[in-house]
């Protein structure tokens, strides 16, 4: 399934580059690479924002409720952890776990890394799909 087919967005705020694999209300693997032309990079700022980062994640979440047409909104972050940063060249691999699903809102947990350095990590995404 490609990107656009799920998601609406579109440059410059699709912040997914591929996904790699997806079990419907369970999980989305996916990834993001970060380059120099990316419109958040600049001399000043060279690293991907963090919170762009857990973006990604939340538009991976779309991908675990694929079964259902529509938008999924994000709804709410708790513990949010930031580790280290990512620069251009990096290639960021993403994983949202669904721990819940209920009512419309999908309940999930997200890792980002780049190799084996944890990134960003979220104990909380919640997501409402509409």
């Amino acid at each position: 399934m490609h990107i656009p087919d799920v998601l609406p967005h579109r440059y410059p705020f699709l912040l997914l580059d591929g996904v790699t694999g997806y079990e419907t209300s369970q999980w989305a693997k996916g990834y993001k690479l970060v380059t120099w032309s990316e419109w958040f990079i600049t001399e000043a700022n060279p690293y991907m924002p963090s919170m762009l980062i857990v973006e990604s994640l939340a538009q991976l979440a779309a991908f675990a409720a694929i079964d259902k047409k529509g938008i999924s909104y994000l709804t709410n972050l708790n513990g949010v952890r930031f580790h280290s940063l990512a620069k251009p060249g990096d290639r960021i691999d993403l994983h949202f776990q669904v721990n819940k699903r209920r009512r419309g809102y999908i309940l999930g947990s997200g890792r980002a890394s780049v190799g084996d350095r944890l990134v960003v990590e979220a104990e909380e995404i919640v997501s409402l799909d509409q």
